[in-house]
């Protein structure tokens, strides 16, 4: 749960150090028994700076759920407790977020758990469960992680160090896109263990696979393979008997096996084509030869159980007598001709040793390759990889053969890579950049190396030559000759060399080289054979001549079209172009350490055993390196890559800089919460020395990064926003437009309509009316009527009432006539009333304007007397001069009294205006300065308060600034050993100053020191501290009112001062010493002290 999970990485619980650069003092019994701490309460994790150092639990612990992953991923590597998630989150984060390579390299010895549970596979769940969540990315994180059970089962075995030792090297480069998620990866194998085939030392297991495959398997598959499930019925198994790993399930494993390659695109035909393979080899480790005569007197044999090569016959689908032929005989080129000889049992024996040998591991070659189809990049483009070393740790057994030999040659190649880039070069680099720097001492085992693989004269090249050799050779002849070559070495001990005292511990035939790790002694029995790595060409092309699917590509050698008399590589010089390359590559790439320790050789939990922890703490170079990052610095980059990447933390930087980088960098650390301790300028590098510092550069940007995307999203949103108004705003605007165009022209159409239906109906009743009375007094038109002198004539109410002929009809027809005149004259008068209205209204709006413009100028006569205005001329006045104003501010500097002029009724605004904008300019002026300008400043305002106009040096001090440090005291490296002792690291002041003896009036030269918390006298020359007083102990500072340097310190007595008493110094910076001590007095006591300044 995540209340769990919260309690197991709270940092509150952790026990010890968490990171061993916080020890103190930095010795090994220190940092072994901050180990032994840790582990007792199943803290397996502890820093070294950014190097992990994992000890095996032997356990299982709650340390790797997926709530730990999220935990991880979300925190920086410092803010949990150690972990190996950290470094891989951490390698992970600088390849996506800074574009580098980086590999993450497991070392350790055997048993230390760098393949298990505790390194390695870590490492590859970490990755690819932060990585990105698209289909694509997900099947080839899901074959990454398949992988490792294939991998495992078919080249780990179990050893009496480890349950499951890899018997082979493995390198796997993840690749990665621009985003950061996984596109791909390659494995690359080295050198597996083949010997273990054939024979295994007593407690040991042969490879895992032959285990799963006989208790995992069901019935009809054994029997296809023509098995059987009991591991007694092979020969190169029944030497393990007994030695079943506790933690180890065959069964269950043969499953996961099987699915993982599944998983990896294999299918079916596949997958029992490698089976076949497998059981070829253990029905092939059975055939037994027994010894026969030739009748010309030859040693010949023959096969004792010939069934089994049937049983391989069918399995591999191989003519028996071609088969039978290659076991048993050989072919010879003598003269253009080729013989064919009978082989002895023992060279037949060897013969089908070294076909065992040869197809397991060219299986193994295989299967790498096959999953390496299955996970390699598809998509075309830049990439960044991030590699795992896992790696066979370095291995001390009873006895130590050819595979020890290689092993620890490997191992010896990789400690040097971790001394040259965290021991040798770092130190070579702060010398070449100028940084102050003390030598650290360590062992460097370039030597061992060059003993081992130096051309012409090392060891493997020794190796080479006598297997190249005509003439019979042998393991003696080649240990002879090394002794001969190698003997003047240090490193090297047998027992034919000039200067070998009597060892028993040394046999005859054996040979010791003084490792980093410690005096490793090796046989040299089959030290020719292994190298030469010899597999007759008979069962070459019998092996290719098979019908199986795999054989012809796992023996191309057989193919007789391509037969070739070119000599095979050896196995020694194939090994060390592939480590050659190998330490190449991890050279090209940022390095993550994991340094795995084992407790105890019991492999049980809980138990820590002090010598053998030390022992490997010892050859690891574990407290070198720790001397080596405490005194130097985790970071390191170029100034113009700095600042490119941490620009926009700094307004002085960002967006654009164009001075020089290191003037950049130095204003951008100014301007961040950084002490000037925890980094370091070289002549082309920033040095930034605590790890934790660069968390938080990168938090801070993290930060900065979140609000630049909301600022840019806020100014996107707002100008889609404002467009989007615009555009409605003009749509309204011809919408309103258009709708009121169409409702005038509506109400117009309308008018026009009705007046034409009056008229009609008007013009149609009068020519009716005039039909029907033609005899009437004629009617009067509309326009008639309604003429003024028609409406109140007493005609107009005298034919109200009667008509020219008198009768009552008549008088109410023209009534109805004069009705509808008087209607259509009103319908007239609205219609053109329409248009007259807007111009009514538009002559009232001009009224309007000029009425308010005749009472601004009566107010503007107003206050031409001097009157108060308060009307909307005011208003105007005061908004025209506020937008005069603003373009027409003085400078910015505080020291500009300027200001422009105003309205006499404005007087007070302008001065208020003024003070505000003299308090804005001068909180401007102070933020461009960082925390350092502020003290010099504040160290200049109480100079001017003390001295102003009291003393008459002072003017002179005004335009030099105050430098505190004239003699570069800080940097001294003998004055910071004598200032962690007396607590006085940070330096206000220092220089050479004369001191004025009070009995005779002589001046003697002494370096004057003002700390944090004391006033030091010292000799300038071997900085012995003659008087140290507190700064508490000084009360009162005198001066004179001249021009001279004078100044007299008075302290108060105590006995260190009794015989001395005050003070008298002269110094040309007498002005800056008094103001530097008046504050450090001040913040140490709260108190400020007296300064007198008068003429006694």
């Amino acid at each position: 749960s995540s209340a769990s999970v919260r309690g197991v990485l709270s940092l509150d619980q952790e026990v010890g150090l968490s990171d061993a650069l916080l020890l103190e003092p930095p010795t090994e019994e220190a940092f072994i028994a901050n180990l032994h701490q840790r582990f007792k309460r199943d803290l397996i994790y502890t820093y070294i700076g950014s190097v992990v150092v994992s000890v095996n639990p032997y356990k299982k612990l709650a340390l790797y759920s997926p709530d730990v992953i999220q935990a991880y991923q979300r925190c920086s590597m410092f803010e949990l407790p150690p972990h190996i998630y950290a470094v891989a989150d951490d390698a992970y984060t600088s390849l996506r977020d800074r574009n580098q390579d980086q590999c993450v390299i497991i070392t350790g010895e055997s048993g230390a758990g760098k393949t298990g549970k505790l390194a390695s596979k870590l490492v590859m769940q970490y990755i690819t469960a932060i990585s990105g969540m698209e289909a694509e990315v997900d099947t080839i994180k899901e074959h990454l992680l398949q992988s490792a059970p294939v991998l495992e089962a078919f080249g780990n075995a179990k050893t009496h160090r480890n349950d499951n030792s890899s018997r082979f090297g493995k390198y796997i480069d993840i690749e990665f896109d621009f985003k950061g998620d996984p596109i791909g990866g390659i494995i690359t194998n080295y050198l597996l263990e083949k010997s273990r085939v054939i024979s295994q030392t007593q407690g040991e297991r042969n490879f895992h696979f032959f285990y799963q495959l006989l208790s995992g398997a069901d019935i009809h598959l054994l029997k296809s393979l023509k098995l059987q499930r009991n591991i007694d019925n092979y020969a190169i198994l029944k030497h393990s008997k007994g030695s079943q790993a506790e933690n180890i399930d065959d069964k269950s494993y043969f499953g996961l096996t099987k699915r993982s390659m599944e998983a990896l695109g294999m299918g079916p035909d596949e997958i029992h084509a490698a089976f076949q393979v497998v059981a070829s080899v253990l029905k092939m480790g059975n055939l037994q030869f027994q010894p026969r005569a030739n009748i010309d007197d030859t040693e010949g044999c023959s096969l004792l159980n010939e069934y089994e090569v049937y049983d391989i016959c069918e399995l591999l689908r191989v003519d028996f007598a071609s088969l039978h032929s290659a076991l048993t005989q050989k072919m010879v080129d003598a003269r253009h001709e080729v013989v064919i000889t009978d082989l002895s049992a023992m060279e037949a024996t060897y013969s089908k040793n070294a076909l065992c040998k040869a197809l397991y591991s060219r299986l193994f070659t295989w299967l790498v390759s096959r999953i390496n189809d299955s996970i390699r990049a598809k998509r075309v483009g830049k990439r960044r990889c991030l590699g795992v070393l896992d790696i066979y740790g370095f291995e001390v057994l009873e006895k130590n053969c050819f595979e020890q030999f290689v092993i620890n040659y490997c191992n010896e190649k990789l400690q040097q890579l971790f001394i040259v880039l965290t021991l040798k070069q770092e130190q070579e680099e702060y010398i070449h950049e100028g940084i102050q720097w003390e030598h650290i001492d360590y062992f460097n085992n370039a030597i061992i190396c060059d003993l081992i693989e130096k051309n012409n004269h090392g060891i493997l090249a020794m190796l080479d030559e006598e297997c190249l050799r005509p003439e019979p050779v042998s393991d003696d002849t080649f240990l002879y000759k090394l002794t001969k070559v190698c003997q003047e070495s240090p490193y090297f001990e047998s027992k034919g060399c000039k200067n070998f005292m009597a060892d028993a511990s040394l046999p005859s035939q054996c040979f010791r080289l003084r490792h980093y790790a410690g005096a490793v002694t090796y046989s040299v029995a089959g030290f020719i054979d292994k190298n030469n790595d010899h597999l007759y060409r008979d069962l070459s092309q019998a092996m290719y001549s098979c019908d199986h699917p795999l054989m012809k590509i796992l023996f191309p050698e057989g193919n007789p079209k391509r037969t070739t008399l070119k000599r095979p590589t050896t196995t020694a010089t194939q090994f060390k172009i592939s480590i050659g390359a190998l330490v190449k590559n991890l050279q090209a790439k940022t390095p993550n350490y994991v340094r795995c320790i084992k407790p105890n050789e019991l492999k049980q939990p809980m138990i820590f055993e002090m010598a053998l922890v030390q022992h490997q703490v010892r050859y690891l170079g574990l407290v070198e390196n720790l001397k080596v990052r405490r005194a130097g610095f985790a970071f390191r980059q170029e100034y113009e890559a700095f600042l490119e990447r941490y620009k926009l933390l700094s307004p002085h930087t960002w967006p654009h800089w164009s001075g020089l980088p290191v003037e950049g960098v130095t204003l951008l650390l100014r301007d961040l919460p950084v002490h000037p301790s925890e980094y370091a300028f070289g002549r082309t590098k920033i040095f930034v020395k605590n790890p934790r510092t660069v968390y938080e550069l990168e938090e801070f940007r993290h930060e900065r990064l979140h609000e630049l995307a909301t600022l840019i999203q806020k100014t996107w949103r707002g100008f889609v926003m404002r467009n989007k108004f615009l555009r409605m705003r003009e749509g309204q605007v011809t919408i309103s437009s258009n709708f009121k165009c169409w409702k005038a022209r509506r109400e117009f159409l309308h008018k026009r309509q009705a007046a034409s239906t009056i008229a009609a109906f008007f013009r149609g009743w009068k020519v009716v009316y005039n039909i029907l009375f033609p005899h009437r007094v004629c009617l009067p038109s509309p326009a008639s009527v309604h003429e003024p002198s028609m409406r109140s004539s007493p005609s107009r109410r005298f034919a109200s009432r009667t008509t020219v002929g008198g009768s009552y009809a008549e008088a109410r027809d023209v009534a109805v006539y004069m009705c509808v005149c008087m209607d259509m004259c009103k319908t007239r008068e609205q219609f053109h009333d329409v248009g007259q209205s807007r111009r009514r209204e538009w002559a009232a709006r001009v009224l309007a304007r000029c009425y308010r413009f005749s009472k601004v100028s009566t107010d503007a006569r107003f206050l031409r007397h001097g009157l108060r205005c308060t009307t909307a001329e005011g208003a105007f006045q005061r908004r025209r001069y506020l937008l005069w104003l603003a373009h027409n501010l003085p400078s910015e500097s505080p020291l500009d009294r300027s200001w422009p002029p105003a309205p006499r009724f404005l007087h007070t605004t302008s001065h208020i205006l003024k003070k505000m904008y003299h308090k804005w300019r001068c909180s401007k002026y102070r933020m461009r300065f960082d925390q350092t300008a502020r003290n010099r400043m504040r160290e200049k305002v109480t100079a001017s308060i003390i001295f102003r106009d009291r003393k008459a040096s002072y003017a002179k001090s005004v335009s030099h600034p105050f430098r505190g440090d004239y003699v570069r005291l800080r940097q001294n490296v003998k004055w910071k050993r004598l200032a962690s002792e007396t607590g006085d690291q940070y330096v206000v002041f220092a220089d050479i100053i004369s001191k004025i003896t009070r009995s005779s009036g002589k001046c003697v030269q002494a370096l004057f020191v003002v700390s944090t918390n004391a006033m030091l006298i010292m000799d300038q020359r071997t900085l012995q501290i003659k008087y140290r007083i507190p700064v508490g102990d000084i009360f009162r500072i005198s001066l004179s009112p001249f021009l001279d340097d004078i100044a007299v310190f008075h302290v108060r007595t105590t006995e260190a001062t009794r015989k001395k008493g005050d003070f008298l110094f002269e110094t040309g910076h007498v002005i800056e010493i008094v103001t530097k001590l008046f504050l450090v007095i001040q913040n140490a006591t709260g108190k400020p002290p007296e300064v007198n300044i008068a003429t006694e």
